[in-house]
Order: C-alpha cells, then sequence, then structure tokens
C-alpha cells in the first residue's frame, strides 16, 4: 500500500490530467458548452503545472521511481513543465479559434488532455513498454485533432497523412525493440546499456537500435524520415499545428535523449553514425526546404526540421551531461513556436463561407501577411520578435540557445556540427527575413485575412503576448532559463 501511495504522488500531475480528461467526459455527457470544457481544460492543467512545481521545490515530496516503467527525476518534471506550458497555451488559442465552428467542439479538449498525459509520460519513460505506450498515448489523439476541421480536405488529409506514416514508424520502432528484446533479454534503457557493455553489440541488437532511431526520427521530423511534416502542418488547423510543434516535439525529444543516454550512450560506431547522419541532413535540408516556401506554415514545417538537428548536436557532443542543454533548447522552441503559430490563429478560423461553399480559413500564405504592421503593429511586432528568435538573433530566446548549441558542439570536438550550425543559421536567416519582408511591404487595398480588432485583450492574444516577453526576458537575462535548465539532469 504504501509503494502504491508513493507511485501516486510520483504520477500526481498525469493523475490530475487523467481526472480532469474525466471530468471534460462527463461534461460533455451531460450538457455541451464550449466555454465549461475549455476552462475546466485550463483549470485541470494550470493545477497539474503546479503541482509540478511544487514537487520541483520539495513542497510535496515524491520520489523518483514509480516502479520499473517511469523515473520522475528533474529531466521529467522540467519537461513535464514545459509541456504543460505548452498544453496550455494551445487550449487557450483553441477556444477562440474554434468557437466559430458549426460542429462540435468539445471532444477537441478531451483530445488534447489525452494526448498531453501521454506527453508528460513520454519524458519519464525509461522502459520499452512504457516507451511506446506513452507514445502512442499522444500519437492516437493526434490523428483527431489534425482532422478536426474535417470539412476542409487538407485537414482531413493531414489527419490521414499522420495517421498512415505514423502507424507505419510505430510497426518499424516494435520490430526494432523484438530485436534488442531478442539478442538482451530486457526492456529496461539501464539495463539494455548494460548489456551493451557486457557483450559486443550484435548485428542484430544495432539493427534493432538503427530501426528505433529512425522511428525517433519520424516522430521527430528529422531528415530524411520528414516528407510528412509540411503537409501536415498546412493541413492541420493553426493552435494544432501549434501543439505537434510544442507539446509533441518536447515529449519525442525528451524520449529519445533519455533513452539514447541511458539504453545507447552513443557507444556503438552506427548508432553514432546513424545520429550524425540525421544532424547533417536535418539541417541542410530543412534549410534548404524552407527557402522555396512561400506558405508560412510550411517554412515553419521545414524549420522545424533543422531546429530537430540543432538540438541533437549536444546530445551526440556530450552525451547524457547535455540533457539540461537539450531540454532548455526545446522549451525555447516551443515558445516560439506557440508564439508563431499563435499569430496564424488570430488571423485565421476553421471555414469561411463563400457562396455555398466552405473554403479554407487558415491565413497560411505570405501574401495574406503583406502590410500587416500598418493595420496591426503590435501583432506584427509578436510575429517579428518569434522569427527573430528561430532565426538565432541576439537579444532573444532562440540566440542563447544556438549559441549554447554551437558552444557544446566545439566542447564535444564536433568541430564540422558546428560549422553546420553557423551555415544553417545563414540560410535560416535568409527566409526569416523574407517574411518580415512581405510584414513590411506597402499595405494591399483588399484584405483576405485580418485579427480581431480587440485581438491583445482576448484570450488567445493575453497568452501570446506572455509568450513573447518570455522570449525576451530569457534572451536579455539567460541566467534564470540556464539555471532552470540545471534541475533537467537524468538519474
Amino acid at each position: 500500500m504504501e509503494q502504491l501511495i508513493l507511485s501516486i504522488v510520483s504520477l500526481l500531475p498525469v493523475v490530475v490530467v487523467a481526472l480532469t480528461a474525466l471530468l471534460v467526459m462527463m461534461t460533455i455527457a451531460i450538457k455541451r458548452s464550449h466555454f465549461g470544457v475549455a476552462t475546466i481544460s485550463v483549470i485541470g492543467l494550470n493545477l497539474a503545472l503546479m503541482t509540478v512545481i511544487a514537487q520541483a521545490v520539495g513542497v510535496i515530496d515524491a520520489p523518483q521511481v514509480s516502479g520499473d516503467l517511469f523515473m520522475f527525476d528533474g529531466f521529467a518534471r522540467f519537461n513535464t513543465g514545459a509541456i504543460l506550458i505548452a498544453a496550455l497555451a494551445c487550449c487557450t488559442l483553441s477556444y477562440g479559434y474554434f468557437e466559430t465552428l458549426k460542429d462540435n467542439k468539445d471532444e477537441l479538449y478531451l483530445l488534447m488532455l489525452i494526448a498531453t498525459m501521454g506527453a508528460m509520460l513520454m519524458t519519464a519513460a525509461q522502459h520499452l513498454a512504457a516507451f511506446f505506450m506513452s507514445l502512442e498515448l499522444l500519437s492516437v489523439p493526434m490523428y483527431g485533432m489534425l482532422a478536426y476541421t474535417f470539412l476542409r480536405a487538407r485537414s482531413l488529409e493531414s489527419g490521414l497523412k499522420y495517421l498512415v506514416l505514423s502507424a507505419a514508424a510505430s510497426a518499424t520502432l516494435l520490430m526494432g525493440m523484438a530485436f534488442v528484446y531478442i539478442d538482451t533479454g530486457t526492456l529496461l534503457f539501464k539495463e539494455l546499456s548494460l548489456a551493451l557493455f557486457t557483450n559486443q553489440a550484435s548485428t542484430l541488437f544495432v539493427l534493432g537500435c538503427v530501426m528505433m532511431l529512425a522511428a525517433i526520427a519520424f516522430k521527430l521530423s528529422a531528415a530524411p524520415f520528414h516528407a510528412w511534416v509540411a503537409d501536415v502542418y498546412e493541413g492541420a488547423p493553426a493552435p494544432i499545428a501549434a501543439f505537434l510543434a510544442s507539446v509533441s516535439k518536447v515529449a519525442m525529444m525528451a524520449l529519445a535523449v533519455r533513452f539514447l543516454a541511458d539504453a545507447m550512450p552513443i557507444a556503438t560506431v552506427a548508432v553514432d553514425g546513424v545520429l550524425s547522419a540525421i544532424i547533417i541532413l536535418s539541417i541542410v535540408l530543412g534549410n534548404l526546404l524552407a527557402i522555396r516556401q512561400d506558405n508560412l506554415k510550411r517554412l515553419l514545417a521545414y524549420s522545424s526540421i533543422a531546429h530537430m538537428g540543432y538540438a541533437l548536436i549536444a546530445l551526440l557532443a556530450v552525451g547524457a551531461g547535455a540533457a539540461g542543454l537539450v531540454s532548455m533548447y526545446m522549451a525555447v522552441y516551443a515558445l516560439t513556436s506557440i508564439g508563431a503559430f499563435g499569430v496564424i490563429t488570430l488571423m485565421s478560423s476553421p471555414y469561411r463561407e463563400r457562396g455555398h461553399t466552405s473554403i479554407t480559413g487558415e491565413a497560411d500564405e505570405l501574401r495574406f501577411y503583406q502590410g500587416l504592421f500598418w493595420r496591426r503593429p503590435v501583432l506584427t511586432a509578436v510575429l517579428t520578435v518569434m522569427l527573430l528568435s528561430l532565426a538565432g538573433i541576439p537579444l532573444t530566446a532562440g540566440f542563447m540557445t544556438k549559441f549554447m548549441m554551437f558552444f557544446a558542439a566545439v566542447q564535444g570536438t564536433k568541430f564540422w556540427a558546428a560549422i553546420f550550425i553557423v551555415l544553417g543559421s545563414a540560410i535560416g536567416l535568409y527566409y526569416y527575413l523574407k517574411v518580415l519582408v512581405h510584414l513590411y511591404q506597402k499595405p494591399k487595398v483588399q484584405l483576405e485575412f485580418d485579427a480581431h480588432t480587440h485581438w491583445g485583450i482576448k484570450a488567445g492574444g493575453i497568452m501570446v503576448l506572455i509568450v513573447t516577453a518570455l522570449v525576451l526576458i530569457f534572451g536579455i537575462l539567460p541566467d534564470a532559463l540556464m539555471q532552470l535548465a540545471g534541475f533537467a539532469v537524468i538519474r
């Protein structure tokens, strides 16, 4: 009984989110209310976030280990906090975006809560069974969320593509796990590492590890497993694209870091080579493909490929000691992605009626943002800060994280990786500035899309402004972020 209580205390943030999902389900069954369901979801996520903070500072004394499946250490709690903040932001953006949807809206929040619960468990997984179950708990609700505005053909296509390709990645992951288990006879990450050092890595073990790395790269949208990302981002509703770019990426990177640090500490030549190839291809292909885009969501999708490459550099160069640095990079990337997609969300709606047909309400083309500064200067400033942070310009949080990645590459004597960071950032600066040029051009006479006149006092607008302030504060005064990241240590 005592062990059960300790396990529940460790899992308390996840339990809070699970209870919130149950409460939302009952609320939907009793009486549908978009405002009520959204409010319950936000309150539940806030309570879960406060629980994580209380555990981190010692107000709630929670053990680090909960059985063999999960490890709730500082690394898990830091990334869980980042996931909950991102989920809160996406819930807030979703309320304003889906308010005009002429269909049931409430189930979206249920799917979002379940996906968030899976993401939280991913950060603490230390067992291959927990790895797969938590990953699927995140992935399965994403299929419905991506296709939620199903009257838009692109949204339905987005959900279907992610479903088919994600299923293929999951099958590859399971096959890789099977090969590893056959060779080692264990599913625990740390025991896999022990088996690797005790016995020389067999061909079967290496094949299984490479298959698992391929599946992880798919979920991270890292090259060469990136083909799905642009179409899925483009077709997804804007706040769901923000969820995919923030919550999903933070959770998958946290799981990848723990797996690589515990189970395969870059000890084999094959794993080191595969990881190096993924990093190089992600930075090169991500940046080069983004140059050609005239669609803002596709541009951000391709840029995310490059950012996954940057984030993996510290892990390759420093190993398990880079857990805090990678967590810091992903937290900042999540904030900037939410800010950028937040602006798109405020400019968009699920559908727009034209005659008797419904057409896309997504403000995703760059031409829709021409001259935005002259009618929405504050909103333009928000998008400008986000783009500059993604580009790694000084006085933004993105500059500090990219600089730390460069320093880690040099410290780990991976000088080729440091060169790729510089080259990739130079290419990225070009296409980010291309977006800025559209923002400050002469405005168009006829406006296809525009934000609400009082967007800044609505919940989504306030959230976007808060995110912008955080990106600037962490860029000007980065010590606070670095101190927080110092807690993200894998035990």
